[in-house]
């Protein structure tokens, strides 16, 4: 089964956790589809992960660079796996068919907002009934703390 973390952002927007968390997985050697909202969304994660600290380089790219297969880290507003990841990151509320094909999830939604921190709780369920194993972390302002799992 597929190890699901759920990561409740409380001190910063996603534009400045997710290229934090892709550095991680990137620097560990892993493979990463990042799964949001629309086609829109997608070109405009893919503008931050260039510019969002001149001193970084996060090699990414999306449908409209090509060469999926090329890729570390693929942006995507489409269910899908062309890059052989194994990292699977979910944003804007996503949620992807066929989890258990993954060997990690994050699942990262903003815990200051009602209605994200609702579809996330069903997201929870959904992967704990699943049968995945799962992960509960919240931003605080030294980083990630596990709260369960």
């Amino acid at each position: 089964m597929t190890e699901v973390g759920f990561y409740q952002l409380l001190h910063t927007p996603l534009e400045a956790a997710l290229p934090r968390l892709l550095e991680k997985a990137y620097a560990a050697g892993l493979r990463s589809v990042v799964l949001a909202g629309g086609p829109d969304r997608v070109e405009a994660l893919s503008a931050l992960l260039w510019t969002y600290d001149p001193d970084s380089f996060l090699p990414h790219g999306s449908a409209l660079d090509g060469m999926a297969e090329r890729q570390p880290i693929w942006l995507t507003h489409l269910d899908e796996n062309p890059n052989q990841a194994t990292l699977l990151v979910l944003v804007d509320g996503r949620s992807a068919g066929g989890l258990g094909s993954w060997q990690r999830c994050l699942d990262i939604f903003d815990g200051r907002d009602e209605v994200a921190l609702g579809a996330a709780r069903v997201r929870y369920r959904a992967a704990r009934d699943g049968g995945h194993t799962l992960k509960y972390y919240a931003q605080t302002d030294r980083g990630w703390e596990l709260k369960s799992g």
